[in-house]
């Protein structure tokens, strides 16, 4: 097993703490609709992706 040689000072401990720091996922609103929703997915309401329409959306389903 590996044994450090020295003692980790406190700044590189905090800088990779920081790197692992949990983010909001920023959202992306639709222009036309105005819905908002993760960026590079699809539209859970209207199910467009880009202007293009991916998922029909049924009645009742």
């Amino acid at each position: 097993m590996g044994v450090p040689k020295r003692k980790t000072s406190k700044m590189r401990l905090r800088t990779r703490k920081a790197a692992n720091a949990w983010k909001k996922p920023s959202l992306y609103v639709d222009p036309k609709t105005g819905n908002r929703h993760r960026g590079h997915c699809v539209d859970p309401e209207t199910g467009t992706y880009r202007g293009r329409q991916i998922i029909t959306k049924t009645a009742g389903a």
